[in-house]
């Protein structure tokens, strides 16, 4: 069947297209580290490209394959890559499009291990980074250099929920020959698609979101174009960033209910941002859903929705961060995102607590701000965790 004219939903039930000889429902775990050939013909047109076929688990796999394909199709991309973990996903695209002497330009509020990495690691081979608020785009153009091989963005931004521009951006970075990759961890295709807004690659943490149930972690590279997905893909395998089969079976049954758990977590998600932003405990509050949100104008025209992340800033800084935290009921006190939990963390002394003081209050995450991630939960029983929660402070 051909799922393109599908509609989203349909599409994340029957997207894949990888069939089962058994005519199984569901695409089986092809717990497999290698594959037998029919004869030695086939095995050399296997490895010479002359035929398709599965040769061993770490190049490719029927039930990672099949997740692949769903998510180049959610994403209008040409291919997808599955890695082991989100950060393995990022490690990917490092390595793919920078080399001794490149440099990258970033969201200052990026995820902390993301921007960790390239601080710590990287510069060991010679790469160079800019970290800036990418929101301003004068900003972006004065700080692209002639050894600029990758814009890397954030958006929403984690943890500030800070919006950037893709179109706007992709187009400054275009007209240098820079390629342009999004985190659209904080979305899922089903909010946002940055290849239609110009994008070169886009990244997802499908441990959050799209897996969407806690208990995987797993992640996913959709690369624009041709190129791009086989010098990507080149790279994670030889890397040896490879999902596991029994990843990809329990990611790709998370993704079948994707629409359907975002949007009861946004619904409530606005429920309780507007309660936050009512609370006299509360400085101010960052969702993009509510018309106080710098981006709103952004956000209703480059997402479908504002989704389940809220950031908001508590009055009384670090100590009522942490009264907040160990307050919490229902709510659980953890890192992570998107499932069917709802999970609150205070990121200055958990996420980002490795980026030094200073960087960290300059991309806005300062002691008071705290994140959640709005599960599936009744709303009221949410909002009344909340609400007893900030009593404490």
């Amino acid at each position: 069947m051909d799922t393109k004219e599908l509609g989203f939903h349909s599409k994340l039930v029957h997207s894949g297209g990888v069939t089962d000889s058994m005519g199984s429902a569901v695409t089986p775990i092809y717990q497999t580290s290698t594959f037998q050939f029919r004869d030695a013909d086939h095995g050399a047109r296997c490895f010479s490209g002359e035929e398709e076929g599965y040769i061993y688990t770490r190049l490719g796999n029927p039930t990672i394959q099949e997740l692949e394909n769903a998510m180049a199709e959610l994403e209008n991309g040409y291919g997808g890559i599955a890695t082991s973990s989100g950060m393995a996903a990022v490690n990917t695209v490092y390595l793919g499009c920078l080399g001794a002497g490149a440099h990258i330009l970033s969201h200052d509020a990026l995820y902390g291990p993301s921007r960790n990495i390239m601080e710590t690691l990287y510069p060991r081979y010679g790469v160079e980074y800019t970290y800036l608020d990418t929101s301003d785009h004068e900003n972006v153009k004065r700080s692209i250099r002639p050894n600029t091989r990758l814009i890397y963005l954030e958006t929403p931004a984690n943890p500030t929920i800070g919006l950037t521009d893709i179109a706007a951006i992709s187009a400054i970075a275009h007209e240098r020959g820079i390629p342009v990759c999004v985190d659209n961890t904080f979305c899922s295709p089903y909010l946002q698609k940055p290849l239609d807004l110009g994008a070169d690659i886009v990244l997802h943490s499908m441990t959050k979101f799209i897996n969407g149930h806690a208990d995987v972690v797993a992640g996913m590279i959709v690369a624009g174009n041709r190129e791009t997905y086989q010098r990507l893909r080149t790279v994670m395998v030889n890397m040896g960033f490879n999902m596991d089969p029994h990843q990809a079976f329990l990611v790709r049954r998370g993704l079948k209910t994707l629409g359907l758990r975002v949007e009861r977590a946004q619904t409530s998600a606005m429920k309780v941002a507007e309660f936050l932003e009512g609370h006299e405990a509360v400085e101010w509050v960052r969702y993009p859903g509510l018309r106080s949100h710098p981006q709103y104008d952004l956000a209703c025209r480059q997402m479908k929705g504002p989704g389940a992340m809220i950031s908001f800033e508590l009055k009384g800084g670090l100590e009522a961060g942490k009264k907040v935290m160990n307050g919490v009921k229902l709510a659980l006190l953890a890192v992570s995102l998107g499932g069917v939990e709802t999970l609150i963390q205070h990121p200055a002394s958990m996420t980002h607590s490795k980026v030094p003081e200073p960087e960290r209050i300059k991309a806005g995450i300062t002691g008071g701000l705290v994140r959640i991630s709005v599960g599936i939960e009744d709303v009221e029983d949410i909002l009344a965790d909340l609400e007893q929660a900030l009593s404490h402070i």
